[in-house]
This record gives C-alpha cells, sequence and structure tokens, in this order.
C-alpha cells in the first residue's frame, strides 16, 4: 500500500521506556539523508507518568485502569500529533503516515506466550489526527518467532551504515540496546538489549532525591561505585551472560529486581554511582563479548546521551573504542528512534519488511505494522 500522493513525509511519535514523555519527530525521506521538518518532545506530567509506571511495575491491574490509560494515550498521542503540525506550519495532507510505536507494559518473549504489549490507541490516533496511523509493530515478528526487539536496528542500518568505520549505535533509554553496523556490508548487523538504561537509575533517584533523572549524572559522579554490589549484579543476573538475540523491558529490570542487590549499609548517592557503572559495563561487555568486531567509534542516541558521567564511564570501560553522541551524525540523539518509527511506518505503507530476522531471531523478514485508516 503506497501513497497515492507520491509523498514521503511521515511522521513518528515515540514514548519509550524510561517514560519521560513523547517524541515526535516528522521527516522527509524524498532525499538521503532525510531532512527532519520538525522534532520536539512533550514531557509527561507526574501524575500521568506514575500511572504508566504502576500499569508496567505491577503484575496485576484492573482491566478499567489499562482500557481507559489506552484510550487516553491515545488521545494524547493525537494531540500532540496536532500541536506539532501546528507548530511547523505543516499541512497535514503531506503527511502519508504516522508511526506509533505505543507505550510499552510489557514485553516478554521467552514466556510460552511471547508477548509485547504497548498501549495508544492507534484507532483514536488517526481519527482525531485525520492521517493514516501505523502502529502495532512488534507482535508481527513476535508472531513469527521473532523477540520483537530491538527493530531500531533495520533503521540503523538504513541511515547510519558506513562503509568507512565499523561502527556500533547505542540507544539508551529506560533499556539499552546497540546495533553493530560494519564496514563491510557483508557482515550481517547484529543488534540486541543489552540491559537496563536509565530505568534503575532514573527510579533510584527519584526515590531518594525526588526528582526524575539524574541531571548530567552530577549526583552520581560525586559517590563512590560499591564494588560487591556491582559484582552480585554482574555475576548473578542471567540476562547478562545471554547471547543474542535477547531483548527485555522495564518490567523486568524493575524496582524490585534493584532491592534484591541492596546491601545491608549503603548510602544512596553510591548506590546512583553504582547503577551507572552497571550501565556502562553491562554495555562495554557486550561490545567486547558479543559482537564480531570491535566497532571504532560508538554512537550513544536516546536520554542517556545527556548524562555526562555515564558516558565518561563508558568511555572508560571501551578504551579501544571512541564514544560520541549521533550528534556527531548529524541526527539528534533524542529522536533517533521516533525518526526510527516514522521510517518503519514509510516500509509499512510500500509493504516492505522493517525486521532483521538475524537480530530478532524471527524466521523470516515480515511486514510490520497495522494500518489504521483515517477514514
Amino acid at each position: 500500500m503506497s501513497d497515492p500522493t507520491g509523498s514521503e513525509i511521515y511522521a513518528g511519535l515515540m514514548s519509550g521506556t524510561s517514560l519521560d514523555g513523547i517524541d515526535v519527530a516528522i521527516i522527509d525521506f524524498s532525499e538521503f539523508p532525510p531532512k527532519t521538518l520538525f522534532c520536539k518532545t512533550w514531557p509527561y506530567d507526574d501524575v500521568f507518568k506514575q500511572r504508566i509506571r504502576s500499569l508496567c511495575q505491577s503484575d496485576t491491574t484492573s482491566l478499567n485502569a489499562l482500557y481507559s490509560l489506552d484510550a487516553e494515550l491515545g488521545e494524547r498521542y493525537a494531540e500532540t500529533i496536532n500541536n506539532a503540525i501546528k507548530i511547523a506550519s505543516l499541512d497535514r495532507s503531506q503527511i502519508t503516515a504516522i508511526g506509533c510505536h505505543g507505550q510499552t507494559i510489557g514485553h516478554n518473549p521467552n514466556a510460552k506466550f511471547a508477548y509485547s504489549v504497548q498501549i495508544g490507541d492507534p484507532n483514536r490516533l488517526a481519527a482525531l489526527t485525520g492521517i493514516t496511523t501505523v502502529a502495532d509493530f512488534r507482535r508481527k515478528d513476535i508472531a513469527v518467532g521473532g523477540q520483537g526487539a530491538p527493530l531500531a536496528s533495520a533503521f540503523h542500518q538504513f541511515l547510519f551504515r558506513s562503509s568507512q568505520e565499523d561502527r556500533a549505535l547505542i540507544n539508551i533509554g529506560g533499556i539499552a540496546n546497540i546495533t553493530y553496523l560494519a564496514a563491510n556490508a557483508g557482515v550481517p548487523v547484529v543488534g540486541f538489549d543489552t540491559g537496563p538504561g536509565n530505568c534503575l537509575l532514573d527510579h533510584w533517584i527519584h526515590q531518594q532525591q525526588n526528582t526524575n533523572y539524574d541531571e548530567q549524572g552530577a549526583w552520581a559522579a560525586g559517590g563512590n561505585i560499591i564494588e560487591p554490589m556491582l559484582r552480585r549484579m554482574l555475576d548473578e543476573e542471567s540476562y547478562f551472560a545471554a547471547k543474542p538475540p535477547m531483548s527485555t523491558g522495564t518490567d523486568y529490570f524493575d524496582p524490585a529486581w534493584l532491592t534484591r542487590f541492596l546491601p545491608t549499609d549503603y548510602t544512596a548517592r553510591d548506590v546512583q554511582a553504582t547503577l551507572v557503572e552497571l550501565t556502562a559495563l553491562s554495555i562495554a561487555n557486550a561490545i567486547s563479548h558479543l559482537l564480531p568486531g570491535l566497532p571504532s567509534i560508538c554512537y550513544v542516541c536516546g536520554g542517556g546521551a545527556h548524562n555526562r558521567y555515564l558516558l565518561e564511564r563508558l568511555d572508560q570501560a571501551l578504551p579501544d573504542c571512541e564514544v560520541k553522541t549521533t550528534d556527531a551524525l548529524d541526527t539528534n540523539p533524542d529522536f533517533v528512534e521516533a525518526i526510527a518509527f516514522a521510517w518503519l511506518a514509510r516500509e509499512r505503507m510500500h509493504m516492505r519488511s522493517g525486521n532483521l530476522p538475524a537480530v530478532t531471531e524471527a524466521r523470516k523478514p515480515a511486514v510490520l505494522g497495522g494500518i489504521y485508516s483515517a477514514n
């Protein structure tokens, strides 16, 4: 199904596992590299964020809480897109489709009946914006035997692969994931989730300091790493010993997971420093041991790209690999994933596969996402 007008302008909506808010990117794919027409983040208010967090971290919930949040989030998505179009002074008829990731509330690809669940009603999004919407990207990959994640690796290959250097793209959201792009196009793309990104950091500082995140990692930088705690987390958590394909979620690396490893005697700031080191080392260990080659440069995107202390620790853990953000590739690190879902919507509308079976372990390439008409 292609666009009869021939427009290659797509909007991407991403609300990630860090629960920061809604990222919007409106992209013109008629040229390469694609042109960013607009990008902006609409933060979640604290009350709404807590409602989503409660849904993600609870083993039980009421159907009313689930479905009402699904409906409300669909309307928030629509309001966000409508505001973006107005601010950018765009004609909505030029936008072929919206690619909406949705808000993940559960992800377990290893269950007997594997699942990945995102909420945010795409029917309301399409109806309230008047724009065709593509959503529910992950479940098709799971239906053909895949993990349903990471899906951004195919986009990373499209936009960031270089014949001049071996690269790794590291997205540090609530969960961290990595894509390896060899300069040799004959080497398959490798992509997987490495473990916690910002999720435990954000939870801990919110609990201890009543703030949503550690600005540039300044609080953690003033702490001391609790080595026994760090070693226990790395040694006892089986996920860190797994091999790709693999994916995980914040419903696994949740506050209860952290509580298991807290020592009896600690300072809160030292725990924060230790959690930064956990994120940095789990990423660095994956790069060193699970990739077919060592990338010469790692490019970081996602909220973690703003955590200066985390980047310093990652750089320290990877002495033979230069660490930069995707700003060096002329791509705002805050919007890489939103752009990725605009691209995935484009692939769906052109009936092209959007997954990489070598990454997700799917049995075959698949056209991802359902199309929700505005009519």
